[in-house]
């Protein structure tokens, strides 16, 4: 199974960007895709492969947040 996490793109230089994952900032590869700072990217592996529109971007990233605050919670007890 394949799995690909969006992004926000804040920055970028030729073919590598810099990214946020809700708070946390990668940089990846942009080559595969057409992309201006501002818009959101899926990443897999190191590399952005699609464009999406940002209520999905969103949408993605608040059921990654809930997912992890439950693995927080079921480590804690």
């Amino acid at each position: 199974m394949c799995l690909a996490i969006p992004a926000k793109v804040i920055e970028i230089s030729g073919d590598l960007a810099r990214v946020d994952f809700g708070g946390i900032v990668r940089e990846v590869n942009v080559s595969l895709v057409d992309v201006k700072v501002g818009d959101y990217v899926l990443v897999h592996a190191g590399y952005a492969i699609q464009v999406i529109d940002e209520a999905e971007a969103e949408e993605t990233l608040e059921l990654w947040r809930k997912i992890l605050e439950l693995e927080e919670g079921e480590s804690e007890g």
